[in-house]
């Protein structure tokens, strides 16, 4: 089964349908996306836990196959599982035991040799950061010490790909942001897949660079986030240097809207302005020029076209499920971002 190689494929869906008596909780005629590291979306209900099932082999499909890592989920289930490590949103940790223990425990259900687990679970918990702390027994741990813990049991097998379920659950903003910075690690230097299962769009945006959104229990857009945002050609972020109030009177004027908080900075402040149409940036530069015909005039430093947040895309997509625009059954692929903006 050439276990052992990298796939061309993370995922792949067929005609995909999982019902539970008369409910159909989940209905995706097709899908393929590439390894990287991509977020799972969606509201309660929608299908996401049902769909990490059946692609972890836990769970049949009533209809139609699923493939993870290029293996068919439900014939090679326990192959399937073997090349993936797991972070669940609530911990299962016994109470008695140490760090390094639990870690190595992992290992060896994983199939791992004792000596080989141990060596290994000391090995990724000093990657994580786990010090002295791995010779603690596990319920005097931190909230923050105990997820990395957990992401430890997930890599100590090293595998392909970690399906992560709300990693950041209850970290303060220092521990959230040092989870996010090590998943970023794995995948970006260390090649490892990621799907992420989050309710916070700000850990997804920072850390995946696609997107699987079910709304429904149906697969409504899947591709690269890039691929999938609008570009807002209407919207740009403006650095400047210098005396802003006639500037912002004159853009004012010619129907430009700031439409976020001017952010000073200790030497440039930064405004999102949003554009009438038929606008051309060589008007900027006009303004600029009249603003500062007497001499002390602002500097204009940066000229960014704004794209749709994360957020936003996701509230497009899932209100036009909802109300009904997408055609019966489409769902959005990669280069895709012409039909999402249908939604709109």
């Amino acid at each position: 089964m050439g276990t052992g190689r990298p796939a061309e494929r993370l995922i792949r869906l067929e005609g995909l349908i999982r019902r539970f008596g008369s409910l159909t909780a989940l209905d995706c005629p097709r899908m393929e996306l590439a390894p990287g590291a991509i977020g799972l979306l969606g509201p309660n209900g929608a299908g996401k836990s049902t769909l990490l099932k059946i692609l972890l082999g836990l769970l049949p499909p009533s209809e139609g196959t699923a493939e993870l890592l290029g293996l068919d989920a439900r014939r090679h289930a326990r192959a399937v599982r073997a090349r993936v490590g797991y972070l669940p949103e609530h911990a299962s940790l016994a109470p008695g035991m140490k760090a390094f223990a639990m870690v190595a425990l992992a290992g060896e259900l994983c199939g791992m040799p004792r000596r080989d687990s141990l060596r290994r679970a000391h090995e990724v918990l000093t990657y994580l950061g786990v010090e002295e702390a791995r010779y603690r027994p596990v319920e005097q741990l931190s909230t923050g010490m105990r997820q990395r813990i957990l992401l430890a049991q997930g890599l100590v097998h090293d595998p392909e790909l970690l399906v992560l379920d709300e990693p950041t659950n209850g970290l303060d903003p220092a521990g959230r942001k040092a989870m996010l910075d090590l998943i970023t690690s794995l995948h970006r230097e260390f090649g490892k897949s990621v799907i992420l299962s989050s309710h916070l769009l700000d850990d997804v945006d920072r850390v995946c660079d696609s997107l699987i959104i079910l709304q429904g229990g149906r697969v409504v857009a899947h591709g690269r986030t890039e691929d999938l945002r609008l570009d807002l050609r209407q919207r740009y972020r403006l650095r400047l240097t210098g005396p802003l109030e006639a500037f912002l009177g004159r853009i004012a004027a010619e129907g430009v809207s700031v439409v976020g908080v001017p952010r000073p900075g200790s030497e440039e402040t930064e405004i999102l302005v949003q554009v009438p149409q038929g606008w051309t940036n060589l008007r900027f530069l006009g303004l600029l020029e009249d603003s500062g015909s007497g001499g002390g005039g602002p500097v204009l430093r940066a000229l960014i076209p704004e794209k749709e947040k994360l957020s936003e895309l996701f509230g497009r997509i899932a209100a036009g499920a909802a109300n009904g625009a997408m055609a019966s059954g489409a769902v959005l692929g990669e280069g895709s971002a012409r039909r999402s903006a249908d939604v709109h």
